[in-house]
């Protein structure tokens, strides 16, 4: 059996209730009073039985709402004979439902735009042949084609060319990207340019899109603290408007003034704003690549005032970086990164990759390397263009080439040196360095701007390590070389002091991830275990994606309880002149829904967040920048 859609049955009942309305207004009109209450009639009676399903299907779920309120303002109109205002109330109940599905469906908009650009089919390429496969089929190797205007069905790297890619739908950024040979390609990015060839590096289900999609589905069922206790205030209400009614035709002798009451108070902006204002908070946050797991984490987000943070992979990119390049021979800087990273090719090892990608990002075209031979640990020895070569740590290398030791020059805390040998002879130092993310300075000052009180860093690196990587930031502490069990230990004391968010992408970061009332994961290289148990995440690398965030869920807040306080009150004052006799019910019905579609406009205003500091102003800022604060460093 096929159900009506909630959207096209809540259609239906405005569609009866106008038609009851305007039949019976035009029956009165000309002079069929009798005719015209029951036009009135017929056209409330459906959207009331309709009522009622929905208010037992509640009750069955333990919900009591003030869909009892708008049973029982009809109900008692009908009976008092105040038909009119019965159509008026169910024409404006049918088309409040409607509005509020409308509101809630526009508040989801960026989420749902994920969700619906979900691709089923990947092209793949086979000897030659272009072969159209599920996408569940694709396994990481495959060759796949991504025409223009397709969707990237799965992680993998540009194979050859380059690369044209819109991915505002999972960062907010609204220019395309391009990207070369070997540079990665997050799946839901859109080809804007022209076709290219994907290598797959991931299943889909295991892909950057898959995992978003998850996310979003489970944000969708979610409920938050905020609306469950807008559930059980409606409950107060309940009691409140019906003693006031009963309180009303008590000392008036007027049962119309109790039905003039009820009418007012249905249905009630504590039921509409919050959701709406809530579903569009997390929308918005969406648009900016902050994946706000639910209701419950916005709200959570919202009240935030102290930010643990890890380092490495979080504060810092979390793949070594060419800090300098040192020639001890006659070769170019260019030609020592060409033999080293030629060479590293053959390696796994991080730094070794660390090289090869800085050389692809130059557009060096590497060569193949021969006879290679590796050291775990060491380095690694072969032939790059004939000539024998070696790249590792320096005693590995001296010790292969002249045999000499060598001065090192200074190098910084958490740096490494790589040296280079060619025929037997060093020609080359390069350090390498696990460096701050662009615009971290910038990004905590931006924290401290919306009211972030206390910035702490905790990671299991060396004590020198944390403090040379963060010296210059503004923190409040830096606590070294923890184990997970210390870390959430330290989220636990500073909870004492208020509200603390998480920030981590790594296994060993993810208890501490589930014990803050805020747990945040940097999605796109973060684990599976980090993006499980955190509350939000990131949808890129982008730490400063956070910033946005926070302030969309601070506003998304704000406004849902400024549309409760305003839409509340004004009910109020509508009840007690209903019950002094200076509002009738049909004047009432009037009043109440316009005060619906207030709050239901207001609670949209979420939508048009703009953050005071967007990405665009952090990137634009130098790591460095900032005063240095007394803080304090435990190791």
């Amino acid at each position: 059996m096929k159900f009506v859609s909630p959207d096209r049955w809540n259609l239906v009942l405005l569609s009866v209730a106008l038609i009851g309305l305007v039949s019976g207004s035009v029956l009165w009109l000309a002079g069929y009073p009798l005719f015209a209450k029951y036009a009135w009639t017929g056209g409330v009676i459906p959207v009331l039985l309709a009522l009622f399903v929905q208010i037992i299907q509640s009750l069955k779920r333990g919900d009591f709402g003030l869909d009892i309120v708008a049973a029982l303002s009809m109900s008692a109109a009908l009976l008092f004979g105040e038909t009119l205002a019965a159509a008026v109330v169910a024409l404006m109940y049918s088309g409040g439902s409607l509005l509020e599905s409308f509101a809630e469906a526009r508040a989801r908009r960026e989420m749902s735009d994920l969700l619906s650009r979900v691709p089923r089919t990947a092209t793949r390429q086979n000897d030659g042949t272009l072969v159209e496969i599920p996408l569940d089929d694709v396994v990481p190797g495959d060759l796949l084609l991504v025409r223009q205007g397709d969707v990237a069905p799965v992680d993998g790297t540009v194979e050859t060319g380059s690369a044209m890619l819109d991915q505002s739908a999972l960062t907010g950024e609204s220019m395309p990207v391009r990207l070369g040979p070997g540079d990665a390609v997050m799946s839901g990015s859109t080809n804007v340019g022209e076709s290219f060839d994907l290598r797959a590096t991931h299943l889909a289900a295991s892909s950057t899109y898959a995992g978003i999609v998850r996310l979003v589905e489970a944000a969708q069922k979610s409920k938050a603290p905020m609306v469950r206790l807008a559930d059980r205030y409606s409950l107060l209400f309940l009691v409140l408007t019906i003693f006031m009614a009963t309180i009303a035709w008590w000392f008036s002798g007027d049962p119309i003034r109790a039905v003039a009451v009820l009418v007012v108070a249905t249905p009630c902006p504590l039921i509409l704003a919050v959701p709406v204002a809530l579903v569009a908070g997390l929308s918005r946050a969406a648009h900016y690549g902050v994946l706000i797991k639910g209701g419950k984490s916005l709200e959570a987000l919202a009240r935030i005032e102290t930010m643990i943070v890890d380092k490495t992979g979080t504060l810092t990119d979390g793949r070594p970086q060419i800090v300098s390049i040192e020639p001890l021979a006659d070769l170019t800087t260019e030609e020592i990164l060409y033999f080293a990273a030629g060479l590293d090719q053959g390696s796994k090892h991080p730094i070794a990759q660390a090289l090869v990608s800085s050389a692809q990002q130059k557009g060096m075209r590497l060569p193949i390397p021969n006879d290679l031979l590796e050291m775990p640990g060491e380095g690694i020895s072969g032939k790059i263009d004939g000539r024998d070569v070696v790249v590792g740590g320096v005693d590995f290398v001296t010790r292969l080439a002249n045999g000499s030791r060598l001065d090192l020059p200074a190098k910084s805390n958490g740096s490494v040196i790589v040296a280079l040998a060619v025929d037997g002879q060093l020609v080359g130092l390069l350090e390498l360095a696990d460096t701050l993310r662009s615009g971290t300075a910038a990004f905590l000052s931006g924290l401290r701007r919306i009211g972030i009180k206390r910035i702490l860093l905790a990671t299991g690196d060396r004590q020198a390590v944390a403090v040379a990587v963060t010296e210059g930031l503004d923190l409040d502490g830096v606590r070294a070389e923890l184990t997970p069990e210390q870390k959430v230990q330290l989220v636990l004391d500073e909870k004492t002091n208020g509200p603390v968010m998480m920030v981590g992408d790594g296994v060993n970061d993810a208890p501490a991830l589930a014990a803050a009332d805020v747990g945040v994961a940097m999605g796109a290289r973060g684990t599976a275990a980090s993006a499980e148990a955190a509350d939000v995440v990131l949808l890129v690398d982008q730490l400063d994606r956070l910033l946005p965030g926070l302030e969309v869920a601070r506003n998304a807040r704000r406004i849902a309880l400024q549309s409760v306080g305003v839409g509340i009150g004004l009910s109020f004052v509508g009840m007690v002149a209903a019950a002094l006799g200076y509002l009738a019910p049909v004047q009432g019905a009037v009043l109440q829904e316009f005060i619906d579609v207030a709050v239901i406009l207001n609670a949209l205003r979420v939508l048009n967040t703009v953050p005071g500091t967007t990405s665009k102003s952090i990137k634009g800022s130098d790591q460095t920048a900032g005063q240095v604060s007394s803080r304090e460093t435990v190791g």
